[in-house]
């Protein structure tokens, strides 16, 4: 069977995912990019970029995906659903290219995006959810994709063979936590921490047995 994963997912050092006060304007709320600039010095994200162990986390997040799951939080600002030409915060071009299946209790039609993105929007339990998206990915795994309270829901479940992490050097004080009630997590997970010279810890949890 397919694996669920979880690749480059960030956190601050007080296990915020996101910050608070998400908008239209400010998709990680006052956060802003901080928790991503890592990846952006990257060759993965520019020519020319880093090639040292940020790099070789980050490369991973294509690899093997046929599909997504990812929460509404993700896919647009609060209130997206009383817009009905908003097409998602990652543009025309959306960097998934699979099958995306966002979880909303406001489904709407499946938009097809530039480069091989097609949105299906689902009012279902992380369960539900990964079966739907197994059976879109082909025989591939299946990207658990954010925010924190999807990863979290998943996590909660038992349902996420690999995940990474990236804590990055900053204290956010507010926003979605990742860890919040999910006490003895570690017990179920060979984990491998790498440390990066920006300061990054890259955390690599693997499902014992999987």
């Amino acid at each position: 069977m397919s694996l669920a994963r979880v690749h480059n997912f960030a956190i601050s050092l007080d296990g915020f995912g996101t910050g608070e006060g998400q908008s239209r304007d400010a998709h990680f709320g006052h956060a802003g990019e901080r928790l991503h600039e890592w990846m952006f010095t990257t060759q993965w994200w520019k020519p020319g970029g880093s090639s040292g162990v940020d790099d070789a986390f980050v490369q991973r997040h294509d690899v093997g995906i046929g599909a997504e799951i990812m929460g509404a939080g993700k896919w647009g600002h609060p209130g997206w659903h009383e817009d009905p030409e908003w097409k998602g915060a990652w543009g025309p071009n959306p960097p998934f290219h699979t099958p995306v299946f966002v979880l909303t209790h406001h489904p709407r039609p499946s938009i097809e995006m530039e480069g091989g993105t097609t949105y299906h929007f689902l009012d279902a339990s992380p369960a539900e959810a990964l079966k739907v998206a197994r059976e879109a990915a082909g025989g591939k795994d299946v990207r658990i994709g954010g925010g924190p309270t999807v990863i979290r829901e998943f996590l909660a479940a038992g349902l996420i063979d690999h995940m990474h992490t990236a804590v990055v050097p900053i204290l956010l004080g507010r926003g979605v936590r990742l860890w919040d009630g999910l006490e003895g997590l570690e017990k179920d997970y060979e984990i491998e921490t790498t440390s990066s010279p920006s300061g990054v810890t890259h955390l690599t949890f693997r499902r014992k047995g999987a």
